[in-house]
């Protein structure tokens, strides 16, 4: 029909398809398509330029934001001038005086100067909180603003043209700041002697309160001269890093030598009225302490190990020790156990004193071996010192461990070993999964590293002996990462070809460093098989975070046979055979020699009885660490139910007040008058350490904490410490219930340095409700068949 003609003509006409225009039809097809095509890609390019083009620019974040300095200006020395008034002015506030003049140099032009500075009230002078000159004949930049940026601790210095590439400067400041009794910066120490209220200006200037008490460059690679000058009051001794050259008369004046090329953070200043004992070797001796500590003889020993223990490390780092005089003094008031400051140690009193009628043998020795380890840091840590505080680990593991050599060799009638009482406890806390939440390379991660840095030590023994001068002298008043030590290790086993390993030391110690926690390595003696496992509180926890290397490590293992030593083997993946370990009869196998690895040991059941019978039969056979560890093993497998409870409660049977009382003492915590404040925290562990003092010490905790908190500062409670020893032994629900609530009803305070404490705090309360759920019978049967 008529209709259906023109129905198929449109159709044909729409799709192309009639018979005369057959051939070019598909040629307009294609054209139509591909202008559709065109037009649409261009409309979406110009949509995808205007988009870029109107949106708004993502803002750079400005250099006085971030809290790592820029590496544009590099300071050559500090000039400074200190005036602590040992006395509170008017307003009843203890303040400190001074003036600075940094020399830096300039490496990149910029128009901007960043210099720390915390809590110091600058003086104005021409409008501005600086002054900026030029050491050549080139005229400085103008300063266009001056600014304190708090949050990043800087003052700002804007300028109207950029500094020159190359070319030295002087930046003056003068200030005023406050003599607080807050144990950081330069600050104040009280004590009271023959009745008389005594003050103490004195410095805590690790890690970042150098700028609390001068404008500076306040980080570790930073390293300058120092030229040091305190005003004081007559009848008191100023003390620095460098010796006294000039002293004055009326308002004493005390310059001291230019030090070393150093970090901020070794720079130390202390006024006081304190006397001193001393010898004169090559090396000028004093030990200084209240005049009364001194005329007691509590200084004595001291001063009879600081000459020895000097001469070893000189010997031992075949390297003179870099100062002109050994300043150590005893603080009544100190935040850490002791600082390494470059020639003027500063210690808590009872660190540094030895009273032969009253201390035990104990504190003689803590007394040997902290002095040790602060003077090793002299040329390990400050000679060549950590270029940012991710590396704090390998200067401390260095330093523990040769801080025993040191003591060793002044008292060596002592036969010192290692002490595994910190290796036990670190054990316990680095299996926790929370750890990797830690901030990275503080606090517990960092001694983590130090363990670890011990376990490098004990493998590249030799090595490290041979390689120290070189390494020291290669990098002597400069600074330094852990790399830098792997490769000065490999070229010298390159050479000498003394130590054989299984692949190169910068990729044994990655397994180390970069992965959190340990292996425990089990030993099947009936098959020979040889395995190991990521060491957790909790077996069955899902580990979130990734390892570079799937949470397997290179472990070199040291063990015997039936006591006798074998060649040592390293277990190099998860699991291998070895004919060797494959015992008949009575034989045992004993690894991880002298506790010399950083990983726990578990065996078969046959072996641990063994092991057992071993020690009750002849026990010297197994080396007195290896006791030790076999007990501490066994306990904590069984705690995290990686082996039976019988075990652990086997191994252990080798091993041959009033609530008014507790509260007077956690009461007076909070009255530094009592107790100061560098000791509350131990008190409170203590008392949560008896079975009475458990409940009063986290209730005080929970009641007081927003005052302890915001009142003390970071710098006067060690909160994680409180936190973690005054929960120790929580494993009941309602245990578990008040964590979680002390957590909620304190989240707008904060927990500061004990925020993964108190994560760590609730991982193990689980862990132990679920292991007594699983144990206590079997616990509660064995005491029971023993005491029948």
């Amino acid at each position: 029909s008529a209709k259906n003609k023109y129905s198929q003509l449109d159709k044909g006409y729409l799709y192309g398809c009639t018979l005369e225009n057959m051939g070019k039809c598909h040629f307009s097809v294609m054209c139509i398509v591909c202008t559709v095509v065109s037009v649409v890609s261009v409309a979406i390019l110009v949509g995808i330029w205007t988009f870029q083009f109107l949106k708004p620019a993502k803002t750079p974040v400005a250099l006085w934001d971030r809290y790592r300095l820029p590496d544009t200006l590099l300071p050559e020395a500090y000039y400074i001038t200190l005036w602590p008034r040992l006395k509170p002015d008017h307003r009843g506030i203890y303040i400190f005086t001074g003036n600075s003049s940094v020399v830096f140099k300039c490496v990149k032009d910029i128009d901007l100067i960043l210099i720390h500075s915390n809590k110091l009230n600058l003086t104005s002078a021409g409008g501005h909180m600086a002054r900026l000159t030029t050491l050549n004949n080139i005229p400085e930049p103008a300063i266009k603003s001056t600014w304190f940026k708090v949050p990043t601790q800087y003052l700002v210095i804007e300028l109207q043209s950029k500094l020159k590439a190359g070319e030295s400067y002087r930046l003056n400041t003068e200030f005023v700041g406050e003599l607080a009794d807050d144990l950081a910066g330069f600050y104040r120490s009280e004590y009271i002697q023959d009745g008389v209220n005594k003050v103490v200006a004195t410095s805590q200037m690790h890690p970042t309160h150098a700028r609390k008490t001068f404008p500076c460059f306040d980080e570790p690679a930073m390293k300058a001269v120092f030229h040091i000058t305190v005003l004081h009051e007559r009848g008191t001794v100023a003390l620095s890093n460098g010796q006294e050259i000039v002293n004055g008369s009326a308002v004493t004046i005390t310059k001291f030598e230019p030090t070393q090329r150093m970090s901020s953070y070794l720079l130390a200043v202390v006024v006081s009225d304190f006397s001193y004992v001393h010898s004169e070797e090559s090396t000028l001796i004093r030990i200084w302490a209240r005049r009364k500590a001194v005329s007691e003889g509590h200084c004595a020993y001291a001063l009879n190990l600081t000459g020895p223990i000097l001469n070893f490390f000189e010997n031992y780092y075949n390297v003179p020790y870099p100062l002109s005089k050994s300043d150590q003094i005893g603080l009544p008031d100190f935040y850490f156990g002791a600082m390494e400051n470059w020639g003027l140690v500063t210690y808590r009193e009872a660190n540094l004193f030895y009273d032969p009628a009253i201390s035990s043998n104990g504190n003689k020795e803590q007394t040997a071996t902290i002095i040790a380890h602060e003077l090793a840091h002299m040329w390990f840590g400050n000679l060549v010192t950590l270029k940012w505080w991710n590396e704090v680990w390998l200067n401390e593991g260095f330093a523990t461990y040769v801080s025993y050599l040191g003591a060793d060799y002044a008292e060596p009638t002592w036969n010192l070993v290692m002490a595994r009482q910190s290796l036990a406890s670190l054990f316990a806390t680095v299996c926790i999964l929370n750890l990797h939440k830690c901030i990275k390379h503080t606090g517990m991660d960092m001694w983590h590293l130090c363990f670890v840095c011990l376990y490098v030590i004990y493998l590249f023994i030799y090595l490290i002996f041979v390689n120290l001068q070189t390494y020291l002298n290669t990098f002597a008043y400069e600074n330094t990462v852990g790399s830098d030590l792997w490769h000065h290790l490999q070229a010298v086993m390159d050479k000498s070809g003394v130590v054989l390993l299984p692949m190169s030391v910068d990729k044994i110690m990655d397994h180390w460093v970069l992965q959190m926690g340990f292996p425990v390595v089990s030993i099947n003696t009936f098959t020979g098989e040889l395995s190991q496992k990521h060491f957790l509180l909790d077996p069955e926890s899902v580990v979130e975070v990734p390892s570079p290397f799937n949470y397997e490590w290179i472990v070199p293992i040291k063990w015997m046979k039936s006591g006798v030593e074998q060649t040592p083997v390293w277990l190099l993946e998860k699991s291998v055979y070895n004919s060797e370990m494959k015992m008949m009869g009575d034989d045992w196998v004993l690894m991880n020699l002298n506790q010399t690895g950083y990983y726990r040991v578990n065996y078969d059941p046959g072996n641990w009885e063994r092991i057992l019978k071993q020690l009750n039969k002849q026990h010297q056979a197994i080396p007195v660490l290896n006791r030790a560890q076999i007990v501490d093993d066994a306990f904590n497998l069984a705690r995290y139910t990686h082996t039976h409870t019988h075990t652990h409660t086997h191994t252990h049977k080798q091993r041959n007040s009033t609530n008014g009382t507790f509260d007077f003492y956690l009461n007076y915590t909070l009255d530094p008058t009592k107790i100061r404040k560098q000791d509350a925290t131990r008190v409170i562990v203590q008392i949560a350490g008896n079975i009475k003092g458990r409940a009063l010490a986290w209730n005080f905790i929970t009641l007081h904490w927003k005052y302890i908190f915001t009142e003390y500062g970071a710098g006067s409670f060690n909160f994680a410490e409180l936190i973690s020893g005054v929960t120790r032994t929580f494993s009941t629900q309602c245990q578990l219930d008040q964590l979680l609530q002390f957590k909620a009803e304190n989240a707008d305070v904060g927990f500061g340095s004990a925020s993964s404490a108190l994560e760590q705090a609730v991982e193990k309360t689980k862990a132990s409700m679920k292991w007594v759920t699983e144990h206590q019978r079997e616990v509660s049967d064995w005491f029971r068949a023993e005491a029948a």
